[in-house]
């Protein structure tokens, strides 16, 4: 693949080059694309900007906004171009600390939405909650702002300041004013529940996500764990890999989930547990997404546990990020399916046992994880 990708861009620097060469070019970009004539206007644009606009613009500000239109033409929010700027801050976010104010957002229903808080960030100091709908960043209104361009507005130095401006359902418009921070993004916590019920609380799902867990997991099974409570509410997701590890201490011997490429080639990732150890309930809600789904998705499936909580986000993509020339291109490039062959991509996962939040939440009184622990207590 990345022969091929090589390649392919060499061939479209090569037709860039020497678009005057209508022959060659022609030539050229059939072999690149396979649709010689849409790509032939594509470069007659390009030359007719070059030539004929009032002022000079460097080559590299057109490709790079070409690509940027390239893929904002998918109507994939998922799908993004990152300049190298943007890359560099991805990169760092991905190694688990980055500045901004500590909330994951989406595009849902065509609209700038919190799919979670990150625990102890500005963000959730502040009382931002999943489902919060971002109409303006520092006045700026975000109808038609691409999810890069708003992480951008977001994302800044430590100790400046960013005024978001949140809709929740039918209350009144509220701007919350939050001074960026640091933010360390730790995945895993956890703790031994009366009743010898293991609790273990995952925030996200990283690099280091499945190896922490597992360590966490075998020290509350040192401690006589009988039945186990994994909270995955406001989880926005992550990697596709640490989400298996995770789900193969929970999932029966078989598929975890299944990844579907364009072509229909099929990628299955499996569990080799013999058999569920433990009583299980898996808290969700509308924040749990991605990578979080694959494993409530498979523990139900399996029936290895009973989800508790409301529905969750219904992201079923998955995504690739290929460098281009210090940037990179993050691409839809799957789908996956649960072990029931089920595809929750913008429909989400009901629960088992629904059961709403209080609201405003009392810090002394958490209702789902209550009920959480009626439902394993019931099977000890």
């Amino acid at each position: 693949m990345s022969k091929r990708k090589i390649v392919v861009g060499a061939v479209l620097l090569v037709a860039v080059t020497f678009f005057s060469t209508l022959g060659g070019l022609y030539y050229l970009l059939n072999v690149a694309s396979g649709d010689a004539a849409s790509t032939i206007k594509f470069v007659r644009a390009l030359q007719i900007i070059k030539s004929r606009y009032v002022e000079e613009v460097p080559m590299e500000t057109l490709m790079t906004g070409a690509i940027k239109g390239m893929v904002g033409a998918l109507g994939d929010p998922h799908s993004i171009y990152m300049d190298p700027k943007m890359y560099k801050e991805f990169m760092i976010e991905t190694e688990g600390s980055f500045g901004g104010v500590g909330i994951v957002v989406g595009v849902k229903e065509k609209m700038l939405t919190v799919v979670s808080p990150i625990e102890g960030t500005p963000g959730e100091k502040a009382g931002i909650k999943s489902g919060d709908q971002i109409v303006k960043i520092d006045g700026t209104d975000t109808k038609d702002m691409a999810l890069d361009e708003a992480v951008n507005k977001i994302r800044g130095p430590e100790g400046s300041q960013v005024t978001l401006t949140i809709k929740r359902g039918n209350e009144q418009v509220k701007d919350y004013t939050l001074t960026r921070s640091n933010i360390q993004i730790k995945t895993i916590s956890g703790k031994m529940l009366p009743d010898q019920i293991g609790y273990i609380r995952l925030s996200m799902f990283n690099e280091n996500t499945g190896a922490d867990f597992i360590k966490k997991y075998q020290e509350l099974e040192a401690a006589g764990m009988r039945a186990v409570i994994l909270d995955l509410r406001d989880n926005p997701g992550g990697l596709l890999e640490e989400s298996v590890k995770v789900a193969s201490k929970f999932v029966p011997k078989g598929p975890v989930v299944s990844v579907v490429m364009r072509d229909g080639h099929r990628e299955t990732h499996t569990s080799n547990l013999d058999a569920v150890k433990y009583p299980v309930a898996v808290l969700v809600n509308g924040g749990s997404a991605s990578a979080s789904e694959i494993v409530a998705g498979a523990i139900q499936d399996t029936q290895a546990g009973t989800l508790v909580g409301t529905k969750t986000y219904g992201k079923g993509s998955v995504q690739t990020l290929m460098r281009i020339d210090g940037g990179a291109i993050k691409l839809t490039i799957a789908k996956y399916l649960t072990p029931n062959d089920r595809s929750i991509n913008g429909i989400g996962i009901e629960p088992d046992v629904k059961i709403d939040q209080i609201e405003p939440r009392d810090p002394n009184r958490d209702i789902q994880l209550d009920k959480a622990i009626e439902i394993v207590k019931s099977k000890l």
